[in-house]
């Protein structure tokens, strides 16, 4: 029983690994990606200062640096908390 838990955490671990080595997050400029949650059906609000805070059909309320690019770990977090997979915003970028 012990092993098949250790056995399964790898796997978990593995999995995460490889999700958080998505080369294709890196380098997304801040204005396409408010773009490609507003394709979603986000709507754009103001925010503080250069921050833009997008509201999604989920409720939850999404807040970006509106200029530069939006580092990787942000906008994972940015694409969870929207309800959305990487691959679906990927999609939704192009």
């Amino acid at each position: 029983m012990i092993e098949r838990c250790v056995a399964l955490s790898r796997e978990i671990s593995i999995g995460r690994a490889k999700e958080k080595l998505n080369p294709q997050l890196r380098g997304i400029k801040a204005s396409d990606a408010i773009k490609a949650f507003e394709k979603a059906g986000g709507i754009r609000r103001s925010g503080k200062g250069d921050h833009i805070n997008i509201k999604m059909p989920n409720g939850r309320i999404i807040t970006l640096r509106g200029k530069d690019e939006v580092k990787v770990g942000r906008l994972r977090d940015a694409i969870r908390e929207a309800g959305l997979t990487v691959q679906e915003f990927l999609k939704l970028l192009k």
